[in-house]
C-alpha cells in the first residue's frame, strides 16, 4: 500500500475559527470597543442566542463560515451560528491536535476565518492605526498560542496590512523573527484596491520574502472575487470554478516581472488543485512563443519554467491531476485537508488519501504528502 504508515501528511490548507478572545485580550484599551469582538444577539427564530462578529460597529454575521466539519453533506449550508455548533478543533489547538490524530493528518497551515483568508477585514476598516494594531495581534496569536501548542503540528501562517508596503516588510521582519513560516497573501491585489503584480509596488515586500526564504501563500477568494456567471445561476456553479482563481493568480504572475526580479522567491496556490495545470502551462507557453514580441514580458523564459522554478500547487481530491503528476512537476504538487470546510474529508483523509495514491510509486507519494511542504515552508520533521 503507497501511503506508509511512516509517511507523515502535511496539509497546507487547513482554517480555524478565531476563538473570542484573540483580539480583546491583545489589542491596546483604547481600541477594544472598536476591535473585533463577539456579542450574543437573539436569535429571530426563537432558537437559542447566536454569535455574532463586530467589528468598527459593523456586523459579521457568519463566525464559522464553512467549519461543517464532522456533519453530513445533506448537513451542509446552514453556517455555524454559535461556537457550540462547531467541533471544538475549529477554535481550539488542543483539540485540533486530537482531530488531526483522528484524521491521520501530522502537521497544517491554520489560515484565519473572521478577518478573511488574507486579512481583507482590516484591509476595508475605517481606522488604519487599529487595523494595524489587529493584523499584529492575529500574528501573536497564531505564533504565541495556537502553533505554540502543539509546534511540530502547525506552521505558523501570518497576515499582513496590506495597506502600506512598509508596514508589511516590517511585519514580515518581525513575524519571521518569532518563527512565521508563511504569509497568507492575495492572489489579486487589483479587486481589493491595490496596485498588481505588474508594477514595482510590492517590489520591499516580495524582497523581504524572498529574503526570508518564507513563501507567499495565495488561497482562492483572497482577491474578494468569486467565479460567477450568472445573478440566477447556483452556487454550485462558483464553488466547481474556484479553482480558477488559481489559475488567473498563475498566469498572472508567470506574465509578471515578479519572478524576474525575485527569482527565489515562492509562491504556494491554495485550494485550487492541480489538474488544470499541464493544460495552462501548454497554453501560456503556446501563447508566449507567439505573442511575446511586441509586449512586455519577459523574453527569455518561458512561463512553465518560471511555474516550475516558483510556484507550488496543492490538491484535496484531484485524481487527474496526480495522473499527470510529472508533466507538473512532482516537486510542485503538495496535499491539503481543508479541515473544517465542506471540501474536507475529515475525519478519513489518510482513509481517502491511501485510496487516491494508490498506484503511485511510494517516493512520490512521500514526496508529495510531505517533503515537498517540509522543504517549502522549511518545516523539519521533529525529532521521535
Amino acid at each position: 500500500m503507497p501511503l506508509q504508515d511512516h509517511m507523515q501528511l502535511i496539509s497546507v490548507d487547513d482554517h480555524l475559527v478565531e476563538p473570542p478572545h484573540v483580539w480583546q485580550s491583545r489589542l491596546p484599551a483604547k481600541w477594544l470597543e472598536d476591535g473585533p469582538k463577539i456579542v450574543e444577539e437573539e436569535a429571530s427564530d426563537g432558537g437559542p442566542p447566536a454569535h455574532v462578529w463586530y467589528y468598527e460597529g459593523r456586523r459579521y454575521p457568519q463566525i464559522g463560515l464553512n467549519a461543517v466539519a464532522g456533519k453530513r453533506p445533506e448537513e451542509f449550508g446552514t453556517e455555524p451560528l454559535r461556537y457550540s455548533d462547531m467541533l471544538p478543533g475549529c477554535y481550539d489547538p488542543e483539540a485540533r491536535v486530537i482531530d488531526m490524530d483522528l484524521d491521520g493528518v501530522q502537521a497544517a497551515i491554520c489560515y484565519p476565518s473572521f478577518p478573511g483568508f488574507a486579512g481583507k477585514v482590516f484591509l476595508q476598516g475605517n481606522d488604519r492605526e487599529l487595523g494595524a494594531h489587529c493584523v499584529r495581534a492575529f500574528n501573536d496569536f497564531m505564533i504565541d498560542e495556537w502553533c505554540a501548542a502543539a509546534p511540530e503540528r502547525f506552521i505558523p501562517v501570518v497576515m499582513l496590512p496590506l495597506w502600506d508596503v512598509q508596514a508589511c516588510v516590517a511585519e514580515v521582519h518581525r513575524t519571521v523573527a518569532k518563527g512565521a513560516k508563511a504569509i497568507t497573501f492575495s492572489e489579486n491585489p487589483v479587486p481589493l484596491g491595490l496596485p498588481s503584480f505588474h508594477t514595482d509596488h510590492w517590489d520591499p515586500l516580495f524582497a523581504a520574502a524572498e529574503e526570508a526564504g518564507i513563501p507567499l501563500c495565495m488561497h482562492f477568494g483572497t482577491s474578494g472575487q468569486a467565479p460567477v456567471t450568472a445573478p440566477d445561476a447556483p452556487f454550485a456553479v462558483t464553488i466547481t470554478l474556484f479553482g480558477c482563481n488559481s489559475m488567473f493568480a498563475a498566469a498572472d504572475l508567470m506574465f509578471s516581472p515578479v519572478f524576474h526580479k525575485f527569482p527565489r522567491l515562492k509562491v504556494a496556490l491554495a485550494e485550487g488543485g492541480v489538474g488544470w495545470v499541464p493544460y495552462l502551462l501548454e497554453r501560456a507557453d503556446y501563447v508566449w512563443d507567439r505573442h511575446r514580441f511586441y509586449q512586455n514580458v519577459n523574453q527569455e523564459m518561458k512561463p512553465s519554467e518560471i511555474f516550475r522554478r516558483n510556484i507550488w500547487g496543492c490538491f484535496i481530491d484531484d485524481v487527474h491531476g496526480l495522473n499527470n503528476r510529472h508533466e507538473i512537476g512532482i516537486d510542485r504538487i503538495t496535499w491539503e485537508c481543508d479541515y473544517p470546510h465542506s471540501d474536507s474529508n475529515w475525519p478519513n483523509s489518510r482513509k481517502r488519501a491511501v485510496e487516491v495514491f494508490a498506484d503511485v510509486p511510494d517516493d512520490e507519494v512521500q514526496q508529495i504528502v510531505e517533503w515537498n511542504s517540509r522543504e517549502l515552508f522549511s518545516f523539519p520533521r521533529a525529532e521521535v
